[in-house]
Order: structure tokens, then sequence, then C-alpha cells
């Protein structure tokens, strides 16, 4: 009699060693994936690495650029690190690179913020996306060059005139991916919502946005290398300092190893933090059991 009271349930003991199992697997699965995708994340960004330096030096052969205009791989980095004024010219570089990634900071958070609410909008009232989508497009399709001016006179020549600029740069991209991806969303799990009495606000929260990841990391990953143009674009049109500010100095003054310096590190910049995204994207597209759509 005791030995049965004290016994669990021979179903009960069945059936929590397959769930115990099929969780360990799910977790080894989840790992597994986390493995490939970082995998290919670095793979890649290697062989993006390589093929850029083979494109730099190959393209300086090929049109035959004198060397003192063209510089190369070798040039830059005697210029940072070998010359005498290395010291000076690293300090001077990575203080503009910094004021241009501080820049592309604005300009990113404000574009993806702005992408990210009227995306969601869109999908909470679709006379919100009739009435603004066309707005989106004329930014779109409008060059900056031609908009700075207005943009100048409203707002001076000020930090949020950085911010108007790159996020101008950001939006657009950003509002498409992430709009497509709110409205990917499976209409058999938007029913079940209904069903149980859920409203649009609550499958916006349940279903969409948690589908839209995929697109969302695909939206922030375009949006790094817009929010550096948009950067070097309000530096050089309207607020001065940074990479972009100091380039056409350079060229006048013919500092062509500076120049080409400054373009290195902008577009390595560049390349690393699209990475990075990309191996944030990874891991939490894995632990959501979304690895298949990275």
């Amino acid at each position: 009699m005791t030995a049965t009271m004290t016994s669990p349930p021979a179903s009960t003991a069945s059936t929590r060693a397959p769930n115990d199992d099929m969780l360990r697997e799910m977790r080894r699965e989840t790992r597994r994936a986390t493995s490939r995708a970082l995998g290919r994340t670095l793979l890649t960004f290697v062989l993006t690495i390589v093929a850029v330096l083979v494109l730099w030096v190959g393209s300086l052969w090929a049109f035959q650029i004198s060397p003192y205009v063209g510089k190369g791989p070798i040039d830059v980095w005697n210029f940072l690190v070998t010359v005498p004024a290395a010291e000076a010219n690293s300090a001077q570089l990575f203080g503009q690179l910094w004021e241009t990634l501080g820049h592309a900071a604005v300009g990113f958070a404000a574009g993806l913020a702005v992408a990210l609410i009227v995306a969601i909008s869109f999908q909470l009232s679709k006379g919100i996306e009739h009435a603004l989508m066309p707005l989106a497009m004329l930014l779109r399709s409008v060059p900056l060059v031609a908009m700075a001016p207005v943009i100048i006179l409203i707002f001076g020549r000020d930090f949020i005139t950085v911010a108007v600029i790159g996020g101008i740069v950001v939006l657009f991209p950003a509002l498409v991916n992430i709009a497509f991806g709110l409205r990917s969303a499976s209409p058999q799990m938007n029913d079940l919502v209904t069903v149980y009495g859920g409203n649009a606000w609550t499958r916006l929260r349940k279903v969409a946005l948690p589908s839209s990841l995929p697109e969302f990391f695909a939206a922030v990953r375009i949006s790094v290398p817009g929010s550096i143009t948009g950067a070097l674009l309000a530096e050089w049109l309207a607020v001065g300092g940074g990479i972009g500010g100091a380039v056409g100095g350079y060229i006048a003054s013919a500092q062509f190893s500076a120049v080409w310096t400054a373009v290195v590190l902008v577009t390595g910049t560049a390349l690393v933090i699209y990475n990075l995204v990309q191996i944030v994207e990874a891991v939490a597209l894995a632990r959501m059991g979304m690895a298949d759509r990275a």
C-alpha cells in the first residue's frame, strides 16, 4: 500500500521523460542553429574583406591611377602606423570617425523609430497607409542635395539637422521592410486571436510583431550603412565636422593619403557594425526558432 502511494504513476513518469528529452533536443538544436549562423556570418565577413581588398588593389592597377592620387592598403597602413606623423594622423582621423559615428547613431535612431511607428500605424489603419506612403515615396525620390537647403532653412545648421537628414536616408528602406514583415503574419494565427476576443492591437502584439523579427533585423542591417551615409551627407551639406566635413578639405589641400584613410575607416566600420548586427540577428532568430528565415 505504501509503495503504491509513494511511487509516481507510471503514466506521469513516462510522460515527463519524453518531455524532458524533447526540451533538451530543442536546446541542442538552438545551439547548433546559432553556431551555424555565427559561422556563416564570420565567413561572409572574411570573404567580404578579401573581396574589397582585391577590388581596391585591382582597380588601382587596372585604371593605372597615379600613386600620387591613388593609395593602396600599404599606403593607408603607413599613414596610420609607420610614418613619423602616424600618431597625429590616427588621432585626427579616429576623432573625426567617432564624430561621424555619433551623427550616424542619431540618424539611425531617428529613422528607425519613425519607420517602426509608421509601419505599426499602417498595420492598424489602411487609411493612414494611404495618406502617408506617398509622402515617404516623395522623401525617397527627391535627392537630398536638393532638399538640403530647405532642411537647413527650417532647422538651421544644428544637431537636429543631422537627425532629419540621417532619418530621411534610413526611413524608406526600413519602413518598407518592417511593413512587409508585419503583413507577413499568418492569417490563421490572426483568426485565432480574433476568435478569442483579441482586437487589432492584440493581433499586432501577439502575432504581427513576433513574426516580423527577420524583416526588422533586415531593416536594421540596411539602416547601418544608410545612417553612416546620412551622417556624411549632413556633415558635408550642413553641420560640418566629422569625416564628411573633413574630406573636402583633404582633397583641396591634396592630402590624398588622408582621403583614402578616411574612406577606409568609414567603410570598414560600416562592415563591422553590419556584421555585428547580423550576429545578433542570428542568435535572436535561432532562439526564437526562426533560424531558417535568417
